[in-house]
């Protein structure tokens, strides 16, 4: 017995020495990490549908190890660099995770991915009304263009002689002259504002219109159409279609929209239709012909009217008010044969070129006229131009078509964006025959 107890006397020793040096040991080591982080390219989290994001990797591990890209829980790739997009609208989650034998680290970023035409610019195309109807053609804010994008995101065309459109509530709104007499798709189309996907589109029901021309909403159920008679309220609801009392003398130009109102341009005044109200409620009179009529960025109504001289007013959109009237000496405020208006504004700034080619610029505030350029000066085929220009109201970019002639020569067209922020006059883009006689130029900020 004595040396069986001895044994075990022993044996515990060794075991509790073993025990000690291995806790020991456990103390001592220390776990070695991986770490990760996401470099972007750009400090953008939300692009269009198609548009890239680049990332890097930026990876350290002292042991062997792997990373992989996931995009939604998806591995995607395992590239130092991952290049995202995708036509998937909505949230999305990109993680870059690394792995070694002790363990993983991840970092992450989200992205929102919006509809490829919720911001930028569309020229509107009536087409030639005896073999095509009206298309679309976008400029992206990159400045990257991309013509009949209505039919490349349908299949099918918008209708004959295409005349203006609104954006609200989402929603696209387009108005055609002569609709599906050449197989588009109708008198009034309506498509989601971000990806142009037709929500629906009307034909039989505003077959008793005469010559529609413009179109703007006080809400999905509240669509105003002018036409050869006045302004029309239609009702897609119901079907019904209605003459605004009070609104004949409408003219074949742009209306605006301030709130629950709308501002009509008609001869020598402006007729307001308030939402919920069948006839106009008030008209505001001038003493010239109207020949634009504009919402103001401070949510009030630039007005401009023809003759010797011509002027610029600044209404108010609640009580009608004259906040202010500038004369301009320099040119007349004409909006030539065309269905835009004369003037175009970005702040207080207004552009104008009496449906010629030479522009000038109003600085409302500072009451001064400014000749900018001429744009023969820099478009070898600016020969007709074909409805007035339009500034853009984010970047200040003020855009200019022109034809080299008609017959054949329609197809001669150019697209024209100008930089007026320096010294100098500055062709910044020109994009060359895109254009079937453009009714207008809209840009996605002014219905923001």
């Amino acid at each position: 017995m004595k040396n069986v107890d001895q044994f075990r006397l022993l044996w515990a020793v060794v075991l509790g020495t073993f025990a000690m040096y291995s806790c020991a040991d456990d103390e001592e080591y220390l776990p070695s990490l991986p770490e990760a982080a996401i470099i972007a390219e750009s400090d953008e989290s939300a692009i269009a549908q198609g548009d890239t994001l680049v990332f890097n990797a930026d990876v350290e591990s002292d042991l062997e190890s792997s990373f992989y890209w996931s995009v939604d829980g998806v591995k995607v790739s395992e590239e130092e660099t991952f290049k995202f997009f995708t036509e998937e609208m909505g949230a999305h989650v990109i993680m870059l995770t690394i792995e070694n034998p002790d363990g993983e680290a991840s970092d992450s970023r989200e992205v929102e991915v919006y509809g490829k035409y919720r911001f930028g610019t569309f020229i509107l195309n009536e087409g030639n009304m005896t073999t095509e109807n009206g298309t679309l053609v976008f400029v992206s804010p990159k400045g990257y263009i991309t013509d009949s994008v209505y039919i490349k995101a349908n299949g099918t065309a918008l209708g004959n002689v295409a005349q203006d459109l609104f954006i609200a509530d989402e929603s696209m709104y387009i108005i055609s002259q002569n609709g599906n007499s050449n197989g588009g798709d109708g008198i009034l189309v309506v498509a989601d504002a971000e990806t142009l996907h037709k929500q629906t589109a009307y034909q039989e029901e505003l077959s008793s219109l005469s010559w529609p021309s413009h179109v703007a909403t006080l809400g999905a159920d509240d669509i105003f159409i002018r036409d050869n008679n006045g302004i029309h309220l239609f009702k897609p609801s119901t079907g019904a279609l209605a003459l605004v009392e009070g609104s004949k003398g409408a003219i074949k130009n742009r209306m605006a929209v301030v709130g629950e109102k709308l501002f009509v341009p008609g001869g020598k005044s402006v007729m307001v239709i308030e939402k919920g109200v069948s006839q106009v409620s008030y008209t505001i009179t001038f003493e010239a012909t109207v020949t634009g009529v504009l919402k103001s960025s401070d949510d009030h109504i630039w007005v401009s009217t023809s003759g010797s001289p011509s002027k610029i007013h600044k209404i108010n959109a609640s009580d009608y008010s004259v906040v202010k009237t500038n004369e301009i000496s320099e040119i007349n405020l004409g909006a030539g044969w065309g269905a835009t208006p004369a003037i175009s504004a970005k702040g207080d700034t207004l552009y104008f070129s009496n449906a010629s080619t030479t522009i000038y610029r109003h600085v409302f505030s500072n009451n001064t006229t400014d000749f900018m350029t001429d744009v023969k000066d820099h478009v070898e085929d600016a020969n007709i131009v074909y409805n007035n220009l339009a500034v853009n109201p984010k970047t200040g970019e003020v855009y200019f078509n022109t034809l080299k002639g008609y017959g054949l020569n329609y197809l001669i067209n150019d697209i024209s964006v100008f930089d007026f922020s320096g010294e100098e006059a500055i062709l910044a883009k020109n994009y060359k025959n895109y254009t079937n006689f453009p009714a207008g130029i809209f840009f996605t900020y002014d219905y923001e």
